[in-house]
């Protein structure tokens, strides 16, 4: 990773402004296609695994593209970076909403592997330049992530029904990154005046026979795989139970902003608790029972979107902290962080086509939701073991 002078006044504002309006892009370029996923299925002729090739792509390029976030980064430095991330995700829209299959994968790929420098070296930025208010900064970046893709998923379909088509619909979301662009011009010419070594964290392996560590990747990668299986089909989910389109958009762009809610609510907690097991315990269940709600009372599908989002929001926050509190040093923590989301990221890609096949061969969401009810149990007992108040042993 690169360090670089502290920026003050106005460029301080500009950097802050910046950083949100990336954190705007991480999220929406790549959630706001799941209201469209059935025009775009009938469209292009394509079976429900196919599409859910769509959710799967992003997360594969996740998994593959972040542990070479760092060194990109120290080669070219974290503000240049960034700005290609940028690029990488504009490029990937354009294609993506060029009437032709094959650019359709093409550019969600490309989408993802945008994203996933966004998502490795956006909260190093913050951590680097604003040490002393990571938390704030953190919170504000979840949320605006949130509520960006909460957005764009209430959007996309009127504008889809209002004449544009998916095409259309996908391309408006360019705007996200485009701004964010544009306010991140002034980093490009910031110079790095050094450099950390992460090369021992992120080549550290003896992490991967603890027991801990396994758990805190559990957590994580299991919310994960159930995030994107209902992120990805909720809308189908709920339309298969007789909800209208622009119905399910809207609950869909809930979920997103209910997933961004408990950036202000956790921290509070975990402020005051020495011990994280009922938390996490809590959290991973909210996500057990509403999974298996939106199956069993459908007709409640509000309130279980907004349990769901949430528990899962929840989680993810709790099992980024589990990164920190549970190892030892700076360097076990980039390994645990590396490990974790190799292996959830992964994990998350089996979920949305292993689960739109189970749909085409039974005809319905019951398995997938009991899965993913089931999952979320796990979840849990992970959860607990993982919350304990002890850390893995040092190297």
């Amino acid at each position: 990773m690169t360090t670089a002078m502290p920026a003050t006044g106005k460029q301080h504002a500009l950097l802050i402004a910046g950083i949100l309006m990336i954190a705007t892009t991480l999220r929406v370029t790549f959630t706001g296609t799941a209201p469209l996923l059935d025009a775009i299925r009938s469209d292009y002729g394509l079976t429900t695994a196919q599409t859910g090739l769509l959710t799967t792509l992003p997360l594969l390029a996740f998994a593959l593209i972040s542990p070479l976030a760092a060194g990109v980064a120290r080669r070219i430095g974290m503000e240049r970076s960034l700005f290609i991330a940028l690029l990488l995700i504009i490029i990937g829209i354009a294609l993506r909403s060029l009437p032709h299959a094959t650019l359709l994968f093409v550019g969600t790929a490309v989408i993802g592997c945008g994203i996933a420098l966004g998502n490795v070296l956006l909260p190093g930025l913050i951590k680097r330049d604003f040490p002393g208010q990571v938390a704030k900064l953190t919170g504000a970046y979840s949320l605006t992530m949130g509520a960006a893709a909460a957005l764009g998923s209430a959007l996309v379909v009127p504008v889809a029904l209002g004449g544009a088509g998916w095409h259309g619909a996908l391309l408006i979301l360019m705007a996200f990154p485009l701004l964010a662009l544009i306010l991140w011009l002034p980093q490009w010419r910031q110079r790095p005046t050094g450099s950390l070594s992460g090369a021992r964290a992120l080549h550290n392996r003896g992490i991967w026979h603890s027991a801990l560590a396994w758990q805190v990747t559990l957590f994580l990668g299991i919310n994960s795989l159930i995030y994107y299986v209902i992120i990805g089909w909720l809308p189908a989910i709920l339309q298969s139970h007789g909800y209208s389109e622009t119905q399910a958009g809207s609950l869909h762009g809930l979920l997103q902003l209910a997933t961004a809610a408990p950036g202000i609510a956790v921290p509070l907690i975990l402020l005051r608790v020495k011990d994280q097991r009922g938390i996490a315990g809590l959290a991973a269940l909210m996500c057990a029972v509403s999974a298996a709600g939106l199956w069993f009372m459908p007709d409640q599908a509000v309130m279980w979107t907004l349990i769901f989002g949430f528990g899962s929001g929840a989680t993810m926050i709790l099992g980024l902290t589990f990164i920190g509190l549970r190892a030892s040093s700076a360097h076990q923590a980039a390994a645990l962080s590396g490990m974790a989301q190799s292996v959830g990221y992964l994990l998350a890609a089996c979920g949305p086509p292993l689960m739109g096949k189970i749909h085409d061969t039974q005809g319905d969401w019951r398995i997938p939701l009991l899965a993913c009810a089931l999952a979320a149990v796990v979840m849990a007992v992970c959860g607990v073991l993982a919350g304990r108040d002890r850390e893995i042993a040092p190297e």
